[in-house]
């Protein structure tokens, strides 16, 4: 009888990806709009960013839609850096990147990307420190680079119903797939403990973010301000579902 031997990295992964997407509704689409949108410009083999990258949901994604891409992923979490760095070895280059400490993109010197992309990570910035990392990301792309940043980008009191038809749906959501066996974020967080290497970055991780509390919500206009502000010359959006898009902005 033969035992086939399962990648415990790859394994966790894939079960990141489970949990996200019963958080987040439709979460496939987003990243098919973002990847659309670098196929739409012609890019076969594009240079990415993947910014806050986290396990590497989006390098992931790009590598496989996009074989011959070259991506460098980022992130300030060590556990799920050193998870990216085991999933895909020299695919990819994955760096320890602080977003919110100025001067981060001087880690990146040398690089040009076609396009920069993230998703879910953005809302953790304080408007100022993302307004910081949006002016770095001008001054840092080439003309015509493009970044795509997918997220919830929460309504505010100007607009009660559709921020309660949103709260609404993504409790609907969640109870819907936790029903089905979805693990919770906590979950997920336990089992990596269980890999020695992803275990002895914990300590590091809570050191990390311990002084770093959610910050509050910025909405659409907030991100599209900020980006026109930040030096960018195009910023809309190219996917909505409710409170939750994929902004462009095109330098």
């Amino acid at each position: 009888m033969n035992t086939v031997l399962t990648d415990p990295y790859r394994d966790l992964l894939a079960r990141w990806e489970a949990q996200q997407t019963a958080y987040v509704a439709h979460r496939e689409a987003r990243f098919d709009a973002m990847l659309d949108v670098l196929e739409l410009r012609g890019h076969t083999a594009p240079t990415v960013l993947d910014l806050a990258c986290g396990p590497g949901s989006i390098t992931d994604r790009v590598l496989t839609r996009f074989p011959g891409a070259s991506v460098v992923a980022v992130d300030f979490d060590p556990v799920l850096l050193c998870l990216a760095a085991r999933v895909f070895g020299d695919r990819a280059t994955v760096l320890d990147v602080d977003l919110a400490r100025p001067g981060w993109s001087r880690t990146l010197a040398g690089h040009t990307f076609d396009a920069v992309l993230s998703s879910t990570a953005l809302h953790w910035l304080a408007p100022a420190q993302l307004l910081g990392a949006y002016t770095e990301l001008a001054q840092l792309l080439e003309p015509e680079a493009v970044l795509l940043n997918a997220d919830h980008l929460r309504y505010d009191d100007r607009d009660p119903m559709l921020r309660s038809l949103s709260a609404e749906h993504d409790r609907r959501w969640q109870r819907t797939h936790f029903a089905a066996g979805a693990q919770s974020w906590d979950q997920w967080w336990a089992d990596a403990e269980q890999l020695p290497d992803l275990a002895e970055r914990m300590a590091d991780r809570r050191d990390r973010f311990a002084d770093r509390p959610p910050q509050p919500d910025a909405p659409l206009h907030f991100h599209l301000s900020a980006l026109r502000t930040a030096g960018f010359a195009e910023a809309a959006t190219v996917w909505q579902y409710l409170d939750d898009y994929v902004v462009l902005a095109r330098r």
